[in-house]
C-alpha cells in the first residue's frame, strides 16, 4: 500500500545557467548510463528463478523505480525551468544569481551567499534558494543597505557591505 504525501510548495521556477546544466547532465547520465545499467542486472536477477526470495532481484526493482522516479521528475521540471540571461542593468542592487556579503548589525559576523533557484541550492556553497526568507529580503536591495529578515529563530538584522555578479 502507498503511502500518501502531501504535495509539496510550489518553488519559483527559474535556474541559473550552470544549475540547468547540471540538472540536464544527470537526466542524461540518469537515462544513457544508470538505468540500462539497472535494467541489465535486473534481467539477470530476474532469470534467476523464485523473485520472491531473490534479495538483487527486490534491490534493483527498488533501483529501477527510484530512477525513473528522478527521470519523471526531472524531465518536467527542465521543461518549466527559466534560465535569466544578461547582467543587471545596476550592479550595485541584490537579483537574482548575484553574490552578495551581509554583515550582521549586532554581532558584526559577515556571510556571503548567493542566490540560486531552489533546485540548485547548498548550503556548504552559499548558495541560497530565492524563496528563502533571506533571499527574499535582499532581492532589489541595494549596496549598504539595511533588511530586517524573519529567520525561524526570530527577527534579524543586517546590513549589506558587498554586491558582486561574478561569472
Amino acid at each position: 500500500m502507498a503511502r500518501w504525501r502531501p504535495p509539496g510548495e510550489k518553488s519559483t521556477a527559474i535556474i541559473t545557467r550552470a544549475g540547468f546544466e547540471r540538472l540536464r547532465a544527470e537526466l542524461d547520465d540518469l537515462w544513457r548510463v544508470r538505468r540500462p545499467e539497472v535494467v541489465r542486472a535486473l534481467a539477470a536477477a530476474a532469470a534467476e528463478g523464485d523473485r520472491s526470495e531473490n534479495a538483487e532481484y527486490t534491490y534493483r526493482k527498488k533501483q529501477l523505480g527510484e530512477i525513473d522516479r528522478r527521470v519523471r521528475y526531472l524531465s518536467k521540471r527542465l521543461e518549466v525551468l527559466k534560465v535569466p540571461e544578461g547582467r543587471p542593468s545596476d550592479p550595485a542592487m541584490v537579483f537574482f544569481g548575484a553574490w552578495f556579503e551581509i554583515e550582521h548589525c549586532d554581532s558584526g559576523e559577515c556571510q556571503r551567499y548567493r542566490i540560486v533557484g531552489p533546485d540548485e541550492t547548498d548550503a556548504k556553497t552559499g548558495h541560497i534558494s530565492v524563496d528563502s526568507p533571506l533571499a527574499r529580503a535582499v532581492l532589489r536591495k541595494r549596496l549598504d543597505d539595511e533588511v530586517e529578515v524573519h529567520l525561524p529563530a526570530g527577527p534579524a538584522r543586517y546590513f549589506i557591505i558587498a554586491v558582486d555578479y561574478e561569472p
